[in-house]
């Protein structure tokens, strides 16, 4: 007796069926471990952006304070503005806010005394797929931050003589995003870290 043409195509194309069901589940898997892997890369560039601006944020905030302490003697302000003033290591800062983020920093640096840099890697892994030896597999990244100076000033016919008398000197105008007429006898209307220096990630 013969068979239905129906049922013989359809025997056929079973396999076939389950053919593609395999490659479509083997493809979606591909691309789960691709969007696993992706998504360990851009935690580990959020770490290391982190990273970067806390170590250049708590520099920034230490400059400020040495800005502050010498505010009645203009002839060191330009010292801080360029950062070339002693200060507290930094990087610290930085291991904190990897942590944060599930990182570890491998690196931190200043490359200059306005610039810092940070390495971080993942602490978790890519986790389990299909994609042999990702399993162990953690992501590294980079960030540089950098302090940029917001104000300048222009010292005062006879501010270098008259340093060692500075509570007798007028203080030059601070002109920054606004412009400071500066009252060291009221410290609320002095410009704080954030008006003298903006912290932001090197293009």
């Amino acid at each position: 007796m013969t068979r239905p043409h129906g049922s013989r195509d359809a025997g056929q194309a079973f396999p076939v069926y389950i053919t593609v069901v395999a490659g479509l589940l083997f493809l979606a898997f591909a691309y789960l471990a691709v969007g696993q892997a992706a998504a360990n890369r851009n935690g580990a560039q959020t770490a290391a952006d982190a990273a970067a601006l806390a170590a250049a944020q708590n520099a920034r905030d230490q400059l400020a304070g040495k800005w502050l302490e010498d505010v009645l003697d203009p002839t060191t302000w330009q010292g801080v503005f360029d950062g070339s003033v002693p200060l507290e290591p930094s990087c610290w800062r930085a291991a904190q806010l990897a942590a944060q983020n599930d990182a570890t920093v491998h690196n931190c640096e200043a490359l200059d005394p306005l610039t810092y840099r940070v390495d971080v890697q993942t602490d978790k892994s890519v986790g389990h797929s299909l994609v042999p030896g990702t399993e162990d597999m953690k992501s590294t990244a980079s960030a540089t931050a950098v302090i940029e100076p917001l104000c300048t000033f222009e010292l005062l016919n006879g501010d270098a003589e008259d340093a060692g008398d500075a509570e007798d000197t007028a203080l030059p105008q601070l002109n920054c995003e606004r412009d400071w007429d500066l009252n060291p006898d009221d410290p609320a209307d002095l410009p704080g870290p954030e008006d003298l220096f903006d912290v932001h990630l090197a293009d």
